[in-house]
């Protein structure tokens, strides 16, 4: 059996079923309580683009709730979860059900050339879905390949678009909205992602939602991280 990230198994079946065959891929814990640089008040219903969320600290460094090659600010009362790619897809493949469990890890951990890195749940502050950390290995491709392999990988995608800007910590990187159409609920939503290149490989930062009114409603903390984030 094979699922991929974008195909119905990768959106419907991944998000049930992988929770309970990994049983907790992350390890949960708190923002570190460090001030990202200041921005404009309330990821809830503050959509249009480049009006930051108010910002509930910073993740990225040692000791931070996702050690990345990146930091970047994360909007109040957002949490972030690291995720240890590798260990849960060592773990899955050796369970009973291992070819399903690691199709289905497989599904989840990895799109294209990055592997999940960290989950940053929009819960807690009254949105449905995640802003996700995506990394790659040293040396692999720069951000603009490895953002376009990532669209790439997740199907049923249409009118992605492309283009370049500066983060506020002033790196190079390459941004892409497109939409999603699931075949599951035969809907078509919009999606985001941008991608930096780092010493330690690219890093692709991807914004999702249950639909198009939950990602625009979350745009905001999206923002905060592209005027956030620098290397570590």
């Amino acid at each position: 059996m094979q699922v991929k990230a974008g195909s119905v198994g990768g959106r419907a079946i991944v998000a049930v079923a992988l929770a309970a065959a990994l049983g907790g891929c992350a390890e949960s814990a708190d923002d570190d309580g460090r001030k990202a640089p200041s921005a404009s008040p309330s990821a809830k219903g503050a959509g249009g683009a480049g009006r930051a969320a108010a910002s509930g600290g910073t993740i990225g460094a040692a000791g931070s709730a996702c050690e990345l090659p990146v930091s970047f600010g994360i909007a109040k009362d957002w949490k972030a979860k690291a995720i240890d790619a590798e260990a849960e897809l060592s773990k899955s493949s050796k369970g009973s059900d291992g070819d399903l469990t690691g199709a289905l890890a497989d599904a989840f951990l990895r799109q294209g050339p990055v592997t999940a890195a960290c989950e940053i749940d929009a819960k807690p502050a009254g949105n449905i879905g995640f802003l996700r950390v995506w990394t790659g290995k040293a040396g692999d491709t720069d951000a603009g390949g490895a953002l376009r392999a990532f669209v790439a990988a997740e199907d049923d995608v249409s009118k992605a678009k492309y283009h370049s800007f500066k983060t506020g910590g002033g790196l190079s990187a390459v941004e892409v909205e497109y939409l999603y159409t699931s075949k599951l609920l035969d809907e078509t939503k919009k999606e985001s992602a941008f991608a930096v290149s780092t010493p330690d490989g690219p890093v692709v930062l991807h914004l999702g939602g249950m639909d198009t009114a939950e990602h625009e409603e979350m745009r905001p903390a999206y923002d905060l991280a592209k005027q956030t984030l620098r290397l570590t």
